[in-house]
C-alpha cells in the first residue's frame, strides 16, 4: 500500500475509535492535508482522489459527528474504488505487480478448465429489448450521449450479463469498480498505459526492463515450493538470441497448457535470479492470438478483488470494439472540425486500445475537451441564468462617490478605482451582480469592500459580510468600522455589528432583532450569519471573504437571507488564468494586481535548520528598532508521527532559552475565539514582541509594525499558503522579511521554497502552485463535484482550456438553448454531465 493511503487509514480508524471528535491529528484533521498531499503525489496516486480527499477533509471540522462518519466513508470507499488492491479493511501484503496483475489474485473463470462463465473472445451480440441495469441513483459524470436521444442505442444501457463471460456473479464485482452497464463500460477509462510495443531479442533485454518478448517453449516443469504450501511452474523460452525463464506462482494448470515447441508472446519485468535473467508472472498470449495483452500499448485499468487486467481487457476490448464504433457524436461537426479533434468512437477505441503513442495523446485530447468544453457551457449557462432575473438598481452619483474616495486617508491605486467602476456597473444594472474581487496580499480588498458596502448602505439597504475565521471577520469589522464611521456618514458604531460563534447569547438576540427590524445596516460574521434565526429586512448585498474555504450550501444559505442580491466574493488567493477561466466562468473577475503606495518589497531567505540562530538575531536586531516579528509551526504540539516543530512546545523553549528579555504570544487554532482575539489585540498593541503561531495568522491578521516572518517547517506548505503567510508582514512602510526554515538540510533545495525566494507576485507563484500541487489549493469546497468529472483534463493545460472556452462562447452565442437539431444530443450529454443541476454560482 502506498505510504499516503496507509497514513491515510490510520487517522480515519483514529478518528473512528475517537468517536469522530475531529481528535485523530492536534489542530484536527484537516491539517494533515498540509503535507499530505505532497505526499500523495509523490506516491504517484490521482490528482482525483487528492481533492477529492482534500476537498472532504477541509469542512471536516464544521460537521457534525454523524456527518464526519459518513464523509469518511463515503471518502475511504472513493479510495478503494480508484485504488481497490488498497482498500481493505485489514492492511494486506501487496505482491508486486507484473504489467498490474497482482500474483494473489485469481481472474474469474480465465485460464483454468473450462467453466459455464468462460471468457471467449467473440464480439457481442445486439441487445435491442435488453433490460437497463439497476443501479445506485446518482448524477452521471461521463460526457455520453443521452440515453433518451433516438439517436443513441437504447442497448447501452444494458446490464452487462449480457456480455459473454459476465455472469451475476461476476456482474456484482464489476459494480465494485461502478460499472452496471454497457456505457459504464466504454467510459472506464484506463489508469495508466504499459508501452509493450517494442519488441526486443532475449539477448539485448537488461534487469528492471517492461518489455514483450516472442520465443518458442523449450521446457515447462512445475513443483511444490515451501515445504507443500506453494506450486511454481517455470517454462523457458528461446528466440534464438539467447533463453529467458518465466515463472509464475500458484497456478499449477499452466503446466497443462504450455506445450513445447509453441510460440508466445510474453510481457513484463525482467528480474534476476543467481546471476541469470528471469521474468516473474507475465502476462502471456499464443502468438496465433490477437496481441490484445502483449505486443502493444497495454491499457491497466482499475481493479477489484477476484478480476485481473487480462479478463477485465477481455470484457472491456468486447464492449469497445462493438460500441464504439455505433455511437453518434455529441459535438457537432463545427466545433469539432474547428477544435480539430478526432471524432467520438475514435477517441474511445484509441484511448482503450492505442495504436500508437500518437494516436492515444489525440484521444486523450479529445476526451478532456469534453471535459473542459462541458464545463465552460456549464458556467455560462449559470452566468445567462443569473443574469435572466433582476435585482434592485442601486443609483451612485459620480459627485458623491468622489467624495467618499476623498474622505480616505490614502489614494485608491488605479485597480481598486477600476474594481470600484465594475461595481457601481454591476449594482446599477437591474441584474444581480456576480462579481470576483480577486487580489495578491496586501492589495486592499477590503477598502473596495467597504465602498461597496457604503454604497448600499447609502441605498437604505442592508449588507452581510461573511469571513472564515473569527480572526479574519473581526478584523473586516474593524477596518469597515474605522472607514464608515465618520462625520460624513449617518451611520453610527450601533448599526454595523459583528456576530460570531463566540458573540454571547444575549447580544446574538440583539442583533438577529436589528436585522430583522433594519434597525442594523452591516453585519460582519462567520458561519452564525447563515444560521436560521438571522433574517434581514432588506439584505441586497452578500460580500464573502476567502470564498473557496466554504461550502456550496454555506454560500447558497447567506444568498437565500436576500432576494436576488447581489453578491461580491473575494481571494487573496491568487488564482492562475486557466482556472479563473474554467471555475469561474459564470463570475465577472476584477483583477487587483497593483500594491498601494509605500508597500515594500518583502525580503525572502530559505536558510538551513542549523542557520536558525540568524534568523533569531535578525529578530532580536527588529524588535531592538521598536518592530515586531511572527515565527509559524506547521504543527500545534509534537507529534510522534510527523517530525515537525510545534507552536506550543517552541513556545515554551523560545521564551525561556531564545528571547528571555522579551514577550512572547501564543496563538493556534485550538485556543477559544476569545483568547484568540485577546492574543491579537495584545499583539497589536506591542504587548507581545514575537507571535508565535500556527497557520491560525494565514489570513485576516493586519498588525502593520511586525517586519519578520519565520516560518519553520516551511517544506509542509504549499506556495499559496506560503505567500499569505509573508503577506502578514509587510504592511506598513518599513522593509520587512520572511525567513523560510524546512524540516531537513535536503529540503533547502525544495521547489516551492526557492520559488518563494525569488518572486513577491503571487500570480507567478499561483501559476507554479497550480503546476506542482494541481488546483486543490485554488478550488476549495466549490466545485466539489469537478474532481469526479475530471478524468481525462488537467487543470493547467491553458491551450485547452483556451480552446474550448472560444468553442463554448461561440456555440452559446448561436445557440443558447442548444435547441437546434444538431445540437440536442450536445445538450442530453450537458445535462449528464451536470446532473441535471444547475451547480453553484459563486
Amino acid at each position: 500500500m502506498q505510504s499516503s493511503l496507509e497514513k491515510l487509514r490510520k487517522f480515519f480508524r483514529l478518528e473512528a475509535e475517537n468517536g469522530y471528535n475531529d481528535s485523530a491529528i492536534i489542530g484536527g484533521l484537516a491539517k494533515m492535508l498540509d503535507y499530505w498531499e505532497n505526499d500523495a503525489r509523490n506516491d504517484g496516486l490521482s490528482e482525483e482522489i487528492i481533492q477529492v480527499v482534500a476537498g472532504r477533509l477541509r469542512d471536516y471540522s464544521r460537521l457534525s459527528p454523524d456527518s464526519r462518519k459518513e464523509t469518511l466513508k463515503g471518502v475511504w470507499n472513493r479510495v478503494k474504488k480508484e485504488y481497490p488492491e488498497n482498500g481493505d479493511e485489514k492492511p494486506r501484503q501487496t505482491q508486486p505487480e507484473v504489467a498490474s496483475v497482482p500474483q494473489t489474485e485469481v481472474a474469474p473463470q480465465q485460464d483454468e478448465p473450462p467453466k459455464r462463465e468462460q471468457v471467449e473472445e467473440s464480439a457481442p451480440t445486439e441487445i435491442p429489448e435488453a433490460k437497463p441495469a439497476r443501479r445506485p441513483p446518482s448524477p452521471r459524470s461521463e460526457s455520453a450521449p443521452g440515453a433518451k436521444s433516438s439517436k443513441t442505442p437504447i442497448a447501452l444501457n444494458a446490464s452487462l450479463t449480457v456480455l459473454q463471460g459476465v455472469g451475476p456473479r461476476n456482474a456484482k464485482k464489476l459494480e465494485k469498480l461502478g460499472l452496471y452497464t454497457l456505457e459504464d463500460v466504454l467510459y472506464n477509462f484506463p489508469r495508466r498505459y504499459d508501452d509493450y510495443s517494442q519488441l526486443k531479442p532475449i539477448k539485448s533485454l537488461w534487469y528492471g526492463e517492461q518489455v514483450t518478448v516472442i520465443g518458442t517453449v523449450q521446457s515447462v516443469t512445475g513443483r511444490p515450493i515451501r515445504g507443500g504450501k506453494s506450486h511454481i511452474t517455470e517454462v523457458i523460452i528461446s528466440d534464438g538470441t539467447g533463453g529467458l525463464r518465466l515463472s509464475w506462482f500458484n497456478q499449477p494448470w499452466l503446466n497443462n497448457r504450455f506445450k513445447q515447441g509453441i510460440a508466445i508472446s510474453v510481457s513484463g519485468k525482467i528480474d534476476q535470479y543467481l546471476g541469470r535473467l528471469v521474468m516473474n508472472s507475465p502476462d502471456w498470449e499464443l502468438v496465433e492470438t490477437e496481441s490484445l495483452h502483449t505486443n502493444r500499448i497495454v491499457p491497466i485499468y482499475p481493479l477489484t478483488a477476484d478480476i485481473t487486467q487480462k479478463w477485465l481487457r477481455t470484457i472491456m476490448k468486447q464492449v469497445v470494439s462493438y460500441w464504439a464504433p455505433k455511437l453518434i457524436d455529441h459535438l457537432p461537426d463545427s466545433v469539432r472540425e474547428a477544435a480539430d479533434l478526432p471524432s467520438l468512437s475514435e477517441a474511445l477505441l484509441e484511448v482503450h486500445f492505442p495504436n500508437s503513442q500518437e494516436q492515444l495523446n489525440q484521444a486523450r485530447q479529445r476526451l478532456a475537451f469534453d471535459e473542459i468544453f462541458f464545463l465552460q457551457m456549464g458556467v455560462l449557462r449559470q452566468k445567462r441564468d443569473w443574469q435572466s432575473v433582476t435585482a434592485r438598481i442601486f443609483d451612485v452619483p459620480e459627485a458623491w462617490l468622489q467624495s467618499r474616495m476623498d474622505a480616505l486617508p490614502f489614494s485608491l491605486t488605479n485597480v481598486q478605482q477600476k474594481a470600484v467602476s465594475d461595481i457601481v456597473v454591476d449594482v446599477g444594472s437591474g441584474r444581480p451582480m456576480n462579481r470576483l474581487l480577486q487580489g495578491d496580499v496586501g492589495s486592499g480588498k477590503t477598502v473596495v469592500a467597504a465602498l461597496a458596502t457604503d454604497i448600499i448602505v447609502q441605498g437604505k439597504a442592508q449588507v452581510a459580510i461573511m469571513a472564515p475565521t473569527s480572526i479574519l471577520a473581526e478584523q473586516h469589522h474593524r477596518s469597515i468600522s474605522k472607514m464608515l464611521l465618520n462625520e460624513q456618514d449617518v451611520l453610527t458604531a450601533e448599526e454595523i455589528r459583528l456576530l460570531v460563534g463566540d458573540t454571547s447569547e444575549s447580544e446574538k438576540e440583539e442583533i438577529r432583532q436589528g436585522l430583522a427590524d433594519g434597525s442594523i445596516k452591516v453585519v460582519v460574521g462567520t458561519h452564525a450569519l447563515i444560521e436560521a434565526p438571522v433574517q434581514f429586512q432588506n439584505l441586497q448585498l452578500a460580500i464573502i471573504d476567502e470564498q473557496h474555504r466554504f461550502g456550496v450550501e454555506q454560500r447558497s444559505a447567506l444568498r437565500e437571507k436576500g432576494d436576488n442580491l447581489h453578491l461580491l466574493v473575494m481571494t487573496a488567493t491568487p488564482i492562475p488564468r486557466s482556472l479563473a477561466l474554467t471555475l469561474h466562468g459564470d463570475l465577472d473577475i476584477s483583477i487587483m494586481d497593483e500594491m498601494p503606495a509605500g508597500r515594500q518589497v518583502i525580503e525572502t531567505h530559505v536558510l538551513r535548520p542549523r542557520e536558525r540562530e540568524r534568523a533569531y538575531s535578525m529578530i532580536r536586531g527588529q524588535v531592538l528598532d521598536g518592530h515586531q516579528a511572527f515565527i509559524v509551526y506547521p504543527l500545534v504540539e509534537e507529534s510522534e508521527k510527523i517530525e515537525a516543530r510545534a507552536a506550543v512546545d517552541e513556545h515554551a523553549s523560545l521564551q525561556e532559552e531564545v528571547f528571555r528579555k522579551l514577550n512572547l504570544g501564543l496563538l493556534h487554532g485550538r485556543m477559544k475565539p476569545a483568547e484568540k482575539d485577546e492574543v491579537m489585540e495584545k499583539f497589536r498593541n506591542k504587548e507581545y514582541d514575537i507571535l508565535v503561531a500556527t497557520t491560525v495568522v494565514e489570513v485576516g491578521v493586519d498588525v502593520p509594525n511586525a517586519t519578520v516572518m519565520l516560518i519553520e517547517g516551511a517544506d509542509r506548505f504549499g506556495l499559496a499558503q506560503l505567500h499569505q503567510l509573508r503577506g502578514r508582514v509587510g504592511r506598513g512602510l518599513d522593509q520587512s522579511y520572511c525567513l523560510l526554515i524546512p524540516t531537513n538540510d535536503d529540503d533547502t533545495e525544495n521547489e516551492r521554497l526557492l520559488a518563494m525566494a525569488e518572486s513577491n507576485d503571487g500570480f507567478v507563484l499561483a501559476e507554479k502552485d497550480l503546476q506542482q500541487r494541481g488546483p486543490g489549493e485554488f478550488i476549495g469546497t466549490r466545485q466539489s463535484g469537478y474532481g469526479s468529472t475530471l478524468r481525462m483534463a488537467s487543470l493547467t493545460d491553458i491551450e485547452l482550456i483556451e480552446n474550448a472556452r472560444e468553442r463554448a462562447q461561440a456555440l452559446f452565442a448561436e445557440d443558447v438553448n442548444l435547441e437546434k437539431e444538431d445540437h440536442q444530443l450536445l445538450g442530453e450529454a450537458l445535462d449528464r454531465f451536470w446532473g441535471n443541476t444547475k451547480g453553484d454560482i459563486s
